[in-house]
């Protein structure tokens, strides 16, 4: 018996330490510094990148449009009728996701804002919201990339977030409907498994493997103006999720924790 006890200690202690992987909403395409204008394939999927973990299903999204900027233009194209739902499957499991068109017919900045329907964590007893923003540009025009959109919950980037050099330090601003979150907690992941958009699954190989489980999901902080900054070390994609900064705390009588998402990628100089 006491040999069974201790058994059991172990195992919780074990389970107890364990990292989880972090959420992450992904509004993924390939590429986001285009030459010329084009339809652009979307995925949104809600999972966890570094390992191509548990894909979630994802309920109809709440909002989901694309802002177009230049100079003084700016132009909103809601994109929710756009969207079509697919199964897409991670390394061991497959979750409801979406897929949408979009055109970029002029130069500039196209800026896409996915508000997610709250998920059920049911291990945690909370719901998680997740509204991500990308931003695309099309014949490296700069629009209002470095502008506040007003969102509950955003990550304002600091540096174009589509002009990313591997090495770069990448600068960001955590908002809640526009003012700064000082002290605000930060997950980072990279994007380990290439998505392949064909076949609305990641690919097996992982780019790197994590010498320490602390390594596939890194945290940091704002400071006391909201402020963070963090070396990009490799080419690819990185998701930064300021974690419960917007001002909804609650979603059907449970706790809910509305996170804002965004994602660049790096580019390696040859």
């Amino acid at each position: 018996m006491i040999r069974k006890q201790l058994f059991l200690t172990a195992v919780f202690v074990l389970l107890s330490v364990a990292p989880a992987a972090a959420h992450f909403q992904m509004v993924y395409m390939p590429e986001l510094a285009l030459n010329k204008g084009g339809t652009l394939d979307l995925k949104l999927v809600f999972t966890h990148p570094f390992n191509a973990g548990h894909t979630m299903d994802m309920g109809q999204p709440e909002e989901f449009y694309v802002v177009y900027s230049r100079e003084e233009q700016s132009q909103k194209t809601d994109l929710k009728d756009k969207l079509k739902p697919i199964s897409w499957t991670s390394q061991k499991h497959a979750g409801q996701a979406y897929e949408a068109q979009a055109k970029l017919q002029k130069m500039g900045d196209y800026s896409f804002v996915l508000v997610p329907k709250p998920y059920h964590e049911a291990e945690e007893g909370i719901y998680i919201q997740q509204i991500t923003k990308v931003i695309a540009n099309v014949g490296g025009i700069p629009g209002a990339w470095s502008e506040s959109m007003n969102l509950p919950a955003e990550i304002r980037p600091l540096n174009k977030p589509y002009a990313v050099w591997t090495g770069n330090v990448f600068r960001g601003e955590v908002l809640s409907l526009g003012k700064p979150v000082p002290n605000a907690e930060i997950e980072v992941e990279f994007l380990n498994h290439t998505p392949l958009m064909d076949k609305n699954t990641f690919s097996e190989k992982a780019e790197v493997e994590a010498p320490h489980p602390a390594f596939e999901t890194m945290t940091i902080f704002t400071d006391e103006q909201g402020r963070f900054s963090f070396g990009i070390p490799r080419a690819g994609w990185w998701g930064f999720c300021a974690m419960g900064v917007g001002p909804q705390k609650e979603y059907e009588g449970k706790e809910l924790s509305q996170d804002g998402v965004i994602w660049i990628k790096a580019v390696d100089m040859k």
